[in-house]
């Protein structure tokens, strides 16, 4: 597993100045590649999701993150943080991935959205005297941006307002194409309440409150749900708990419960098997949504169906 100590390091600005890079250029449909179509750069897929479907035919997004990496840990080459300047317009969450917030302050800030920025957040969750160490071994290597936890995308409502956000932008940015970004944004939006009322409606009645998560990124989901976030790892996944948290973990299982350690799929899930197995309880995947594999069938919405699909028999909701 990779540590937080291989997060990204900030590329010389000597080499920055060599690669050239270029305003917002996108007016009227150019766009700074020449393709007739504006180039979005997204961190990774959440919101590369959200630019794809917003932007249509219109766009042509590129993605930062590789299909399937841990986002956390992305280090930008020198190739990618030109493509951050270049490209018409980037849309990111801040706090998420420390490189991508420098590249898009420096050289992309009049021509960005963050996502992050368009809704309420919450504060970085916090638990027992471990959990609060490893926070702050986390806000040395890369959060000292983002006081607040940046998993915004896994509530709905609050991707609903990204992407009426992002429409209204990418209008703004494209007025030729203007009535087509904001109309997409609208059934994107409406799609994301609808998948709200499903959640709403599947995890009213339920045995159970507590989720036990392999890291603390469903603190969105748990808010908007009525839901009990327990999390193995900080906001990071890469920082692994000392034995005192596992043993602080496996009573809190106990004493709420739980039925289920989630596991996820980008971090290993070795940490989250052996709380299962100290506490008694089964392992199921509760998927971040931070990345899909590539060649994936899957996109948000489907891996959104599947969370609750996974959550309502581990609650025990009727």
């Amino acid at each position: 597993m990779l540590t937080s100590r291989t997060r990204s390091r900030v590329i010389p600005l000597t080499v920055l100045a060599l690669t050239g890079l270029t305003g917002l250029t996108a007016c009227g449909g150019a766009s700074a590649g020449g393709s007739g179509k504006t180039e979005i750069t997204a961190s990774f897929y959440p919101v590369a999701w959200l630019a794809g479907r917003i932007g249509g035919p219109d766009v042509s997004v590129q993605t930062l993150t590789k299909p399937g990496a841990e986002p956390h840990d992305l280090e930008l080459t020198p190739r990618q943080i030109a493509d951050v300047g270049k490209a018409d317009f980037a849309v990111y969450v801040k706090g998420v991935q420390p490189a991508v917030d420098e590249a898009v302050a420096k050289h992309a800030k009049d021509k960005s959205l963050d996502a992050a920025s368009v809704v309420k957040t919450l504060p970085v969750p916090t638990g027992g005297e471990e959990e609060e160490h490893e926070h702050g071994h986390e806000h040395e290597h890369g959060h000292e941006d983002a006081p607040y936890d940046p998993h915004i995308w896994l509530d709905p409502t609050r991707m609903a307002a990204v992407a009426t956000k992002l429409g209204d932008r990418l209008a703004a940015a494209d007025s030729d194409h203007a009535s087509a970004y904001r109309s997409r944004a609208k059934a994107v939006a409406g799609e994301l309440g609808a998948l709200d009322q499903d959640y709403r409606g599947g995890l009213r009645a339920c045995k159970h409150k507590a989720i036990v998560t392999a890291h603390a990124a469903f603190g969105y989901l748990a808010e908007r749900y009525g839901l009990q976030q327990v999390s193995v790892a900080g906001v990071d996944p890469t920082n692994e708990p000392s034995p005192k948290r596992l043993g602080e973990l496996t009573r809190q299982i106990k004493t709420t419960g739980a039925t289920t350690v989630f596991t996820e799929t980008l971090v290993s899930p070795k940490v989250a098997q052996t709380l299962a197995k100290e506490a008694g309880v089964k392992t199921a995947v509760l998927d971040p949504v931070e990345g899909v594999e590539k060649g994936s069938p899957d996109d948000y919405m489907s891996i959104m169906k599947k969370n609750l699909e996974t959550l309502r028999p581990a609650l025990e909701c009727s």
